[in-house]
């Protein structure tokens, strides 16, 4: 098996997630929904949790989307 030597980081947090520094591989993805639609963005985020993610991103293009981010987080499984 070969092994590849990964180059030194800072470890940044992310929530109660480490990226970097010694920390292992982050399983990360990004929403592709529409934010201001926050029951769609919810239940891919779900998805997205289910299938191992660690960290989720969505996109906040304007206002609306902004506004729809506290209802997001507060339900949000990650």
């Amino acid at each position: 098996m070969m092994t590849i030597a990964r180059r030194q980081s800072k470890p940044v947090w992310v929530g109660a997630v480490q990226v970097g520094g010694d920390a292992p591989i982050v399983v990360q993805s990004m929403t592709n929904t529409n934010t201001a639609d926050t029951q769609a963005t919810l239940r891919q985020t779900y998805e997205l949790a289910e299938l191992g993610c660690e960290i989720i991103r969505v996109a906040v293009p304007d206002r609306h989307a902004a506004a729809a981010l506290p209802e997001i987080v507060s339900h949000s499984p990650i």
